[in-house]
């Protein structure tokens, strides 16, 4: 079946005849459901049923639940999530590859596949066509939510719902901050075309930008090749053959070929010619996607640097002029201010979830962790007015709630970013943290063996419990509750009776003495921390040490031997990340659901 596709634009159109979803980067699909038979058929009619045998798993579990809809034709993505708004297209085009059934087995089972479904073109077996768009998105959101499929998108679902939006602007705005793939805009009483004979369905790619130099033009494909200065080094960011119009083209291609060196089927021009150029990602050292945006006549090439790429590839909202991106804050590796902006940059929509709605307290190093460093908990007077000021008796402080809060402040030297326990305005804990603090980084494995024991009891207490380095020299275990569940005092016992249970079981390896002399060589297990007001370092924060350390989510399964604070780097978290998904995926959803009847009955014992 030939499936309706999107037409590219540059602009997104409005109007009360149109809403908008967000564009994934995925493989398209159509995920052809009968009783006992679910079939998946890419655009090009090619059958992608055992490539993804995950999501084929989970309609057969749950076929039961949605049988009187059946048979049913779901349009569709089928995609690797990195979180609620982008998704990871090399994982996706590696996935493709894969051929035997184990090595696909293995890979579903590290990263598994998720089907996003936007439109519903046969149900009951009647086909849907007749309809307008939202008719068949309202008949798709009632599919959704008659089989009671979590709708949410996370990697944690394997069948998924994308929801319309009405507002261009607050899309666009979230797409942006999450470096999403783009907007598709459809009109609301357009019917289902087939292939590109339209102008109902528009795409809009959130292009990432930056500086380049053509050095290079060959004849037999008609590319260029881009490059940046690395030092004093040109090296390759790519190849791109158009985006400018027609004459600025055939200009480049006469200038290249009457005045540069021939070289087999390519002509090269000392560095000197400047482009903008437009591209989706930079993967593996080559650019997506690439065209040309427009030539920059006024712009010196030694000013097309690698550094500058990074930043601009970043892209950095513009209420925040990043400064002074090329001095060095961590001088042992090299890291500069523009690798940190960048860091918080890509890691943002992984962090800013546990800074949401929390006080925040600062550690800034304007010149780097060299230099001297202050605490900030109160908003400076020269606050731009989009960071959320909480203002308290006589004080003020602020939330960071926004990608710009959290880069503003990057690009004002905060290397470390705290948060309490607590969601502004309550009284309550939202977590509950034990902080295991060794003596020093070389007993981290006493970290290690403490975090295993200690999840076996949580494990016991029918507990779910997420795991963090403290990007320093510990580990933080941390456990989502209800709100308003318990409150401090409760938690206090609750933490105190762990923490003691550990300290007699094991009174060689680990202690609650608050002073550091008393501790002898052990393992602090520090309980008391966990109080109102008191902070932790937060999810994805970097740390003041000298290595660019950074606070990272782990799976358990990777909290073994071997393990070290050092191994989790601003050079290599957001990666990681990318690659493996986010360890802390579902923490608010967990809290919600935490099963509290064992920790309950704990308490009153003690009580």
């Amino acid at each position: 079946m030939k499936l309706m596709q999107p037409i590219p634009r540059m602009q997104i159109p409005t109007g009360n005849e149109w809403v908008y979803e967000v564009k994934y980067d995925g493989f398209r699909c159509v995920l052809h459901w009968e009783k006992d038979t679910i079939r998946l058929f890419s655009r090009n009619d090619v059958e992608l049923t055992t490539n993804f045998p995950e999501i084929i798993s989970f309609c057969s579990i749950n076929q039961a639940i949605i049988e009187e809809y059946l048979p049913v034709e779901l349009d569709g993505e089928i995609v690797i999530i990195n979180n609620e708004f982008q998704a990871n297209f090399p994982a996706i085009q590696k996935r493709g590859r894969l051929n035997k059934k184990e090595t696909i087995d293995k890979a579903a089972g590290i990263r598994p596949a998720t089907f996003l479904a936007f439109d519903l073109l046969r149900e009951n077996g009647s086909s849907l066509m007749n309809k307008t768009y939202s008719e068949r998105k309202k008949e798709l959101s009632a599919f959704f939510k008659s089989a009671k499929f979590e709708p949410s998108i996370s990697r944690l679902n394997r069948l998924s719902l994308i929801p319309s939006y009405r507002n261009a602007d607050e899309l666009w705005e979230i797409v942006f901050a999450f470096k999403g793939e783009g907007v598709i805009a459809k009109k609301k009483g357009s019917f289902y075309g087939l292939g590109k004979q339209h102008t109902d369905w528009l795409k809009i790619k959130n292009w990432r930008k930056f500086e380049g130099i053509l050095t290079d033009f060959d004849t037999k494909n008609d590319y260029f090749n881009v490059k940046v200065y690395d030092g004093d080094q040109l090296v390759d960011a790519g190849k791109c053959k158009h985006g400018v119009d027609e004459s600025e083209i055939a200009t480049l291609h006469e200038l290249f070929t009457t005045k540069g060196t021939k070289s087999g089927s390519e002509f090269r021009l000392p560095p000197a010619i400047c482009a903008e150029v437009n591209t989706l990602d930079f993967v593996k050292h080559e650019i997506r996607e690439p065209s040309i945006n427009r030539i920059l006549v006024n712009t010196n090439a030694a000013d097309c640097t690698v550094q500058k790429m990074k930043v601009n590839m970043a892209m950095l909202p513009e209420t925040v002029e990043a400064s002074k991106i090329n001095k060095l804050f961590w001088p042992e590796d090299g890291v500069t201010k523009g690798d940190l902006l960048t860091y918080l940059r890509e890691i943002s929509p992984y962090m800013l979830p546990f800074l949401k709605d929390r006080i925040l307290t600062l550690i800034r190093c304007p010149d780097g962790v060299q230099g001297e460093y202050f605490f900030q908990k109160h908003l400076p007077d020269y606050a731009p007015s989009f960071i959320t000021s909480y203002p308290t008796n006589d004080e003020v402080f602020f939330i960071c709630n926004k990608l710009e809060t959290l880069l503003w402040f990057g690009n004002h030297g905060a290397l470390e970013f705290h948060t309490p326990f607590q969601t502004a305005g309550s009284a309550n804990p939202a977590e509950i943290v034990f902080d295991l603090d060794p003596p020093d980084r070389e007993r981290f494995p006493l970290a290690i063996q403490a975090a295993n024991i200690l999840k076996q009891m949580l494990d016991d207490l029918k507990l779910i419990s997420f795991v963090k380095t403290s990007g320093n020299k510990g580990i933080q275990v941390h456990i989502p509750i209800p709100k308003d569940s318990l409150t401090y005092d409760e938690t206090g016992i609750f933490t105190e009776a762990i923490a003691m249970t550990m300290e007699n079981a094991y009174p060689a390896l680990f202690t609650t003495e608050r002073l550091k002399k008393n501790r002898k060589e052990r393992m602090y297990i520090d309980y008391v921390q966990h109080a109102m007001d008191k902070t932790i370092i937060n999810a994805y924060s970097p740390r003041k040490t000298n290595r660019a350390t950074v606070s990272t989510p782990l799976f358990w399964e990777e909290v073994k031997e071997g393990l070290t604070p050092e191994m989790f780097t601003i050079n290599n978290v957001a990666e990681r990340v990318k690659t493996l998904g986010c360890p802390f995926t579902g923490y608010n959803v967990t809290g919600e659901r935490q099963q509290m009847t064992n920790i309950l009955n704990l308490l009153r014992q003690k009580k």
